[in-house]
């Protein structure tokens, strides 16, 4: 809102909420959440292309002058490092002399990841028929091209969501790890009606205004309030959508906060028909805003990203039980959708 000048007026960011029905006693939204309606949301996303990218952690994880940093993605091992220079480099995580796991081993002084068994040394380039994966870092999570476990055309890039310009936002990466399917993950954030009855101390006055409607108009847009604090809450407008079959992306787009985004990455990491299926849920938080006081926030990012990777870890260990029920349910097949 603007004053006679033109300027924009100054608004508190965050809203009192007016005495409001309690949780019982909200309006119920089974209906709206259609099985067949979040079914079809959910097949579209896995229809789309992914390049065989899979997201393995958070960039700054993997430092110039730190260890190496593992992940099993699809069953395959994976070790990842950088170069003096801050080049990303990944591969296979098992040595090819006799096995070694190179997670457990030591970055050397010229950038040079060095077997702790026997000093194979690897500096990222094809050696001893180790072969060096297609990497991707983003500045905020870092991705690993898996062809073999993707089975899809691979692309060169992966599909790294819009997020605010680089330097404007506060980012920070949480990861949990679940018994189910990345399609149990991506599911459940696509189904928004469940946010305020499953997770009442966070999201309340949830209505969702917009439903998908095809190929062409695939977005789920939530008007909600986010609560801070008893009835002090945060009233956005966001969107909900699936850009890749193991991504979706929460962005605001009217309210405190819009540009913000909140990528939930579902990878695999068994292999494909395991029994006992294990993803690892990556998401990351990339909080905006244009208020000029924001900058303090920037400046403050280490003491804010462990707070924000709280909240997160909050909400996931509610939503993991909810995506392992769902697998639980299918697996036996007793999922009514």
């Amino acid at each position: 809102m603007r004053g006679r000048t033109g300027r924009k007026r100054w608004t508190p960011p965050l809203r009192l909420r007016r005495p409001g029905p309690d949780w019982a006693a909200q309006t119920p939204t089974w209906r709206q959440a259609r099985p067949a309606l979040i079914a079809g949301a959910l097949k579209r996303a896995c229809a789309r292309p992914s390049g065989n990218w899979f997201v393995v952690g958070a960039s700054r994880n993997v430092r110039v002058g730190g260890g190496p940093y593992g992940r099993t993605v699809g069953g395959v091992e994976v070790v990842l490092w950088r170069s003096e220079a801050g080049d990303l480099r990944a591969g296979p995580g098992m040595c090819p002399h006799l096995g070694a796991p190179l997670r457990e081993s030591r970055v050397g002084a010229c950038g040079t990841l060095v077997c702790h068994w026997h000093g194979l040394a690897l500096d990222g380039s094809p050696t001893a028929g180790w072969q060096p994966f297609p990497i991707h870092d983003d500045g905020v999570l870092v991705w690993v091209r898996l062809d073999e476990v993707g089975g899809e055309e691979p692309t060169d890039r992966p599909v790294v969501p819009v997020r605010p310009a680089a330097g404007d936002g506060v980012d920070a990466v949480f990861t949990a790890v679940g018994r189910c399917e990345p399609q149990d993950v991506v599911a459940n954030r696509l189904d928004p009606w469940h946010g305020s009855w499953f997770h009442p101390y966070s999201f309340v006055d949830l209505a969702v205004t917009r439903e998908p409607r095809g190929e062409e108009d695939d977005a789920f847009v939530v008007d909600v309030s986010f609560r801070v604090t008893g009835r002090l809450v945060v009233p956005v407008r966001a969107e909900f959508t699936a850009p890749e079959p193991r991504t979706v992306v929460m962005r605001i787009t009217d309210g405190e906060g819009a540009t913000s985004v909140v990528e939930t990455h579902a990878t695999p990491l068994t292999g494909a028909g395991h029994q006992r299926p294990l993803t690892a849920v990556v998401e990351a938080t990339i909080a905006a805003s244009d208020r000029p006081g924001f900058a303090l926030a920037r400046a403050a990012a280490p003491v804010l990203r462990p707070l924000m990777r709280r909240t997160a870890g909050r909400l996931w260990r509610d939503d993991l039980a909810y995506a392992e029920r769902r697998w639980a349910l299918r697996s036996t097949g007793r999922f009514p959708g």
